[in-house]
Formats: C-alpha cells, structure tokens, sequence
C-alpha cells in the first residue's frame, strides 16, 4: 500500500468544503490514515514550497496559505499518489480535467482546493514534514475484502 499526502486549502475551509474533499477521495475508495486541522508556520511554508520560495509570487503564497487553518490528510491506497493526482488533476484550476476536485470547486489560480502529492518521494517528505509517526492510524477497511481480491489488495 502506498500513502500519500493532502492539504485542503484556506480556500476550500473557508467555503465549507472540508468533508466534500474528504468525501470524494473516500468514495473513490481511499483509505483516510490520518488528519489535522493545522495553522502553517513560515518555517513549513518556506520548507514545503522550497521550490518557488524565491519566487516573486512566494508572499503571496504564503500569505493564502496562513490566511486560515488548513487540514493536512493521509492517505492510503494502491497507487495512493498517483490515484489522488487524477482526481485533482494539475495545479492550474483553470485547465483541469472536468469533474476533477479542482474543476468543481476551484475560485482562482490559488484559491485551487487542494495541494497533492506529486509523486512518491514527495509525499513521502510532505507527510513526514507534516505528521509524527504516531498520527498515523493502521487499520482494515472491512469492504474492502468484499470488493477486492487478495491480490489486488498486497
């Protein structure tokens, strides 16, 4: 099984959208491992946007990003990372895929619902960055061996 990492964003909290989020990536089956409500420092800010943090547009960023309590998820799945990215699609709200998260629920550029994994090394860093190993929840999902074979499931 594979983890991944969420952020629903300020903008996604301050409209209500928290269980909608959280709704569509546990309908899709997805197994919710851990979750905190969160308000972001500059230091996590400045470590998890590293790439763009020289960027004339960081400020901005940043500012979206502590304007209020975002919510940091895990989760677990084959293909975790990989799965969530389709459901989101790219960055660009604008240019998302229809019936993606972002496509739906976006307002503007940054204002984009969810920030997402991109690959496996990130997620593995992002959820270290975010949680503690004791956050972390390890438990069977009971449909699952309804649903799935054994072999899907290793």
């Amino acid at each position: 099984m594979e983890k991944t990492f969420v952020i629903i964003k300020p903008d996604a909290v301050q409209r209500w959208l928290i269980w909608e989020v959280i709704w569509r990536f546990e309908k899709k089956w997805l197994k919710l491992v851990a979750m905190k409500m969160m308000k972001l420092s500059d230091a996590v800010l400045r470590e998890h946007y590293s790439h763009i943090v020289n960027k004339p547009f960081f400020p901005s960023v940043s500012g979206f990003m502590q304007s209020s309590p975002v919510i940091a998820l895990a989760f677990e799945w084959v293909d975790a990372v990989e799965s969530v990215r389709n459901m989101c699609w790219i960055t660009s709200a604008r240019k998302a895929a229809p019936w993606t998260i972002r496509w739906d629920l976006w307002m503007w550029y940054q204002c984009n619902v969810v920030h997402t994994s991109e690959n496996t090394d990130d997620a593995k860093d992002e959820l270290a960055r975010f949680f503690n190993p004791e956050d972390f929840f390890d438990y069977d999902k009971a449909e699952y061996m309804h649903i799935y074979s054994e072999d899907e499931l290793s």
